[in-house]
């Protein structure tokens, strides 16, 4: 099973939400903001039948927390 990877980090002033699926990204003010959006996305995958994981990293480049989105099986 492929597991969509999502990643939460910073960019420039603000912060970037990444995924697998599209090139595109998402930027918001604060990280708070960019983990909600990642969450929202994360759920909206796991419904359609799609794993994801998120990654969340700091200003400085260290991996601060990854969270698991398994699928929802119907």
């Amino acid at each position: 099973m492929t597991v969509n990877r999502i990643r939460i980090e910073p960019l420039g002033e603000g912060w970037a939400v990444r995924q697998d699926l599209t090139a595109n990204l998402q930027m918001f003010s604060s990280g708070a903001r960019a983990e909600d959006a990642a969450m929202v996305l994360a759920k909206r995958l796991a419904l359609a039948g799609q794993a994801s994981e998120i990654s969340v990293f700091l200003r400085n480049g260290t991996l601060a927390g990854r969270f698991a989105c398994p699928a929802v099986s119907a």
